[in-house]
């Protein structure tokens, strides 16, 4: 499809300067720039590029009439470099850049650890499994398992405090871990 040259208006006369054509014909070379691109920002910029090209060659420009398909073009062969630049940027290489995944861990282990930590918290003082019960696997903040067990906030931190440090001192969880 070939795009018509308007000759009544686009004479050497009628765009004297660069900032005359571009206040002229910016929505029209924006709209070719805007098809080329799906992004209206890229678009703007590709026409920006286009238009820096045409700057830079106006006085080498003899036809004025022409100045459409010039930046056109420039449109166009931008368009083109930054597709093939892009392509580029890809390369083979000998070691994936991803980490190797971490292994899934064996159920058999897993259950294991579990019933170890049960048997953990089995052998704790009947308050203080409680409190680990309720903070840790009831997933209950401190507040809430003080109001469940009817003692102060502080009371519940000092004995899951005790609590844990059995857990990290028992030989049997040890073992295991």
């Amino acid at each position: 499809m070939t795009t018509p040259v308007c000759t009544s208006a686009a004479t050497p006369a009628a765009y004297p300067s660069f900032s005359t054509y571009v206040r002229a014909r910016g929505p029209v070379l924006l709209r070719a720039a805007r098809s080329l691109s799906t992004n209206p920002n890229d678009a703007e910029d590709l026409l920006q590029t286009a238009l820096a090209k045409t700057f830079v060659a106006w006085e080498r420009i003899e036809d004025h009439r022409a100045l459409d398909g010039y930046v056109r073009r420039a449109l166009l062969n931008t368009r083109t470099s930054q597709w093939r630049k892009r392509k580029v940027d890809e390369f083979a290489c000998e070691e994936l850049p991803e980490p190797d995944p971490v292994p899934a861990p064996d159920p058999a282990e897993v259950q294991g650890l579990r019933d170890a930590m049960w048997e953990a918290i089995m052998r704790l003082p009947p308050r203080q499994r409680a409190m680990v019960v309720l903070r840790y696997y009831e997933d209950l903040s401190e507040a809430q398992t003080a109001a469940v067990m009817e003692v102060s906030v502080g009371t519940v931190k000092s004995a899951v405090s005790r609590a844990l440090a059995k857990l990290r001192e028992d030989a049997e969880l040890a073992l295991i871990m």
